[in-house]
């Protein structure tokens, strides 16, 4: 599952920061329907906290199929969904 990341870590006294450490997830409110192509939109809210982790599980709804999607909110920045790569 591709999650936007936010980075929360600064530079700290002109040494880069590990540019992975401190990043939020956030998962995107809307995805593409594996089955027909539509518009998912998703139906999880986030805790109380209002923190997202990896290894939550986030739920979709298809607005044209209906299908249900649950899907695991993965961290892992080898997946390619970094927007500052």
């Amino acid at each position: 599952m591709q999650a936007t990341r936010h980075r929360t870590t600064p530079r700290a006294g002109g040494v880069e920061c590990n540019p992975y450490a401190g990043l939020v997830l956030q998962p995107s409110p809307q995805i593409t329907c594996i089955d027909c192509g539509g518009r998912a939109f998703l139906l999880t809210m986030a805790r109380e906290d209002d923190i997202w982790e990896a290894g939550d599980i986030v739920a979709y709804r298809c607005e044209d199929c209906l299908d249900r999607w649950d899907l695991v909110l993965d961290d892992d920045p080898d997946t390619g969904d970094d927007p500052d790569s």
